[in-house]
């Protein structure tokens, strides 16, 4: 055991997850390394693009360099006239109007600042509108303050006292201007960040001001400013700075302010804050005022032909850091162009990867098999009972391998087309598919599984190939009615005297409700997918994780293959435990299956499958015909394979008829049916008369020959 175990021992991973993105990026919720990562042709000609786009930025900083002296000379006597006026650091915003997009009230405090109460939405967006100082604009201070009515006593209105601030925009509107101007905040810094909840963020995600259109848009980031408010000892004021290129506010302009909460976490709206807006120079704007290293300062009040070199250098990097030139500007440039591509680098599909480490790790007999306990130490060998290594095969994984595939290995095939038999007649020619050892149940067609094995072998592994072998099969295609004299002599039917009957598997299910609608969208790979799921589904095991709050998606996300679901372990989607699906704690070879009334509540309910009829039912009247009889009978044989016969007809078609007198009485039922789900009905389609072909189609879709494998 520990021999063969020693082929698995030298893996290069963690054994935790290491957060890794893709394209070497690292990201939360990312494959952990090793992965192999696989970008598309499309993927690799745009990298070449963004690539070759990073060397042209690159070019023009260097040319912008050198013009660096000459607007340095000119920028140090404007900058020392701004250090020597008096200016204040922070002034207050004047009395505002304030408002809560989400409906909470807002009430000014003596010290001008803001307390929310009332109504807490799971994301608000606070506005304050004012009349703006005259003059410059270079920054907006946030000073965030805890309070008595708030939980905890924090500065948070979420029930452990924090709070994240996701999004900061500020506008000026010119009296008589249609257009306001719109803050690029450039800078933020703050007193106190928690971690992995930067400031920073709220600058970096902040959707660009479009030319002419005014108001910019809410960012859609889930990331931004938070300080631990849960935690006792950070319920103390804080304060962040938000720093923009300077903008000119004539007399009589008005100033808007809004501070946006969207993060994924509900409720984490700030609860008490005050605003305050500068004019000093951007470059040396900080939380407390102007600072201006004192070497700058002294260089500053010295000719340029009496610096030392080490206040020249220092003043040289100062203005090239923190003045507005166009070499900071093409800097930006090339700091943008590289985030593109490590954007699109960190976007490119992966795939994690079993490797080697350079030099083997050794392995050890552990006593009474404690992994901190090793003993004597064992070389990698195969069981003896087995064959040995092909010739020529090294021994490592790569010959464990070989020696999987060769042909000559008696378990790898037999265990394979097993599965696949399980998979197609319900029971594997050896019952226990999950274990092939000593305890196995043994054949119940020896020669068979032998046979098919050696097929598989001759077919070079050919997996589509066995499978068609085993469907196009006279056993396979038998009949799965059950005889007397049949049940009598096979009762579990592991004589194969008929064909079996299956529920089909959850992700089987879902997969032909859409594609029998024509809802399913058949793109091949890609990340994964939101579909429907229940309301807060995972905010109880996902409390600090990145599937709370979940949100489906929009768009062909919901109408994928169930095999791009996400999927989080330990609690798996709802609707795929219902049909047995395994929640992927571990290894599972064998599926359970049940029979409940609640699955049959879920095919009749449950939004994807109810969205499917509605689909169905539209294209039974646009496509099945003029009359209810060819539109239920197109339909059936759509979902069916088969035409029905008269009873099946008369009886659908009887009940449609019915529903159809009971939708016309009641328009607001009617309605509510055919609203179900993300897409739109057809609007020339009447309501009632699409309502009443959804029922149908409903039941079409529930069919016991439907949702069963013969």
């Amino acid at each position: 055991f520990y021999q063969l175990f020693s082929y698995f021992n030298s893996n290069e991973e963690l054994g935790v997850m290491d957060e890794f993105g893709g394209g070497g990026r690292t990201r939360k919720g990312g494959n952990s390394k090793p992965v192999l990562v696989l970008p598309t042709p499309e993927e690799e000609k745009k990298l070449t693009a963004l690539e070759a786009g990073v060397k042209v930025a690159e070019a023009k900083v260097a040319e912008a360099n050198k013009a660096l002296p000459a607007l340095q000379a000119v920028w140090e006597k404007t900058f020392a006239q701004q250090l020597n006026t008096k200016l204040s650091a922070w002034t207050p915003l004047p009395a505002a109007t304030a408002k809560s997009v989400g409906g909470a009230t807002l009430t000014r405090q003596p010290d001008g600042s803001w307390l929310a109460s009332g109504t807490n939405p799971a994301n608000d967006t606070y506005e304050l509108e004012s009349k703006a100082a005259p003059g410059q604009l270079t920054g907006l201070l946030i000073e965030v303050l805890p309070d008595a009515t708030l939980p905890n006593q924090s500065l948070g209105r979420a029930s452990n006292g924090n709070f994240i601030l996701s999004g900061v925009e500020l506008e000026i509107q010119v009296p008589g201007v249609s257009t306001p101007t719109v803050a690029e905040f450039k800078r933020a810094e703050a007193d106190y960040e928690q971690k992995g909840w930067e400031v920073a963020q709220i600058v970096r995600d902040q959707p660009k001001p479009v030319k002419g259109k005014g108001k910019a848009k809410a960012p859609a980031n889930k990331s931004g400013w938070a300080v631990e408010g849960n935690d006792p000892t950070k319920r103390v004021p804080h304060k962040a700075l938000f720093v923009c290129d300077p903008i000119t506010v004539p007399p009589g302009a008005d100033i808007t302010v809004r501070l946006v909460h969207g993060s994924q976490f509900g409720d984490h709206n700030i609860g008490r804050f005050r605003l305050s807006t500068t004019a000093l120079p951007p470059a040396t704007l900080k939380l407390d005022g102007a600072k201006v290293p004192d070497g700058v300062r002294a260089a500053l009040a010295l000719e340029p032909a009496k610096r030392s070199p080490q206040q020249a250098a220092e003043l040289a990097k100062f203005f090239r850091e923190n003045a507005d030139h166009p070499a900071r500007k093409a800097e930006a440039a090339v700091a943008a162009a590289k985030k593109a591509v490590e954007d699109l680098r960190g976007g490119f599909g992966n795939t994690m990867v079993f490797r080697e480490l350079p030099k083997p790790r050794p392995a050890f007999l552990l006593k009474r098999g404690e992994y901190d306990k090793p003993g004597d130490p064992v070389p990698r060998a195969l069981p003896a009972v087995l064959p040995p290594l092909p010739k020529g095969a090294p021994n490592d994984r790569l010959g464990f391998a070989q020696w999987l595939v060769s042909g000559e290995h008696p378990l790898t095939a037999r265990v394979w087309v097993n599965r696949e038999w399980e998979r197609f007649f319900g029971t594997g020619l050896v019952k226990t598919t999950e274990n092939f050892g000593s305890q196995a149940e043994w054949p119940s067609h020896p020669a068979l599984l032998d046979w098919l094995a050696t097929e598989f072998v001759r077919l070079k592994w050919d997996m589509k190939a066995t499978q068609r072998l085993m469907v196009t099969s006279a056993t396979y295609r038998q009949s799965a009615r059950v005889l007397p004299e049949m049940l009598e002599k096979d009762p579990d039917n592991r004589l194969l005297a008929r064909a079996p009957r299956l529920r089909l598997p959850a992700e089987t299910l879902r997969d032909q409700a859409l594609a029998i609608s024509g809802l399913l969208v058949e793109k091949v790979g890609g990340a994964s997918v939101n579909p429907y799921m229940p309301a807060a589904v995972w905010d109880e095991t996902s409390v600090y994780g990145d599937m709370r709050g979940y949100q489906a998606d929009t768009g062909d996300g919901l109408y994928r293959r169930t095999l791009y679901t996400i999927w989080k372990r330990t609690a798996a989607p709802p609707s795929m435990l219902l049909f047995d699906s395994p929640s992927r704690e571990i290894c599972t070879v064998k599926r359970s299956r049940s029979n409940t009334p609640t699955q049959a509540l879920a095919l009749l309910n449950e939004v994807t499958y109810v969205e499917a009829a509605r689909r169905l039912a539209e294209r039974m009247l646009t496509e099945g015909g003029a009359s209810p009889e060819a539109r239920v009978a197109w339909a059936f044989e759509r979902v069916t394979a088969r035409k029905p016969d008269a009873f099946e007809l008369e009886k659908l078609t009887t009940h449609l008829r019915g529903r159809l007198a009971a939708f016309a009485q009641n328009a607001a039922a009617a309605a509510e049916l055919i609203a179900q789900g993300a897409s739109k009905p057809v609007a020339n389609l009447q309501p009632a008369e699409l309502a009443a072909y959804t029922v149908s189609a409903n039941v079409l879709l529930n069919l016991d020959e439907v949702i069963t494998r013969p």
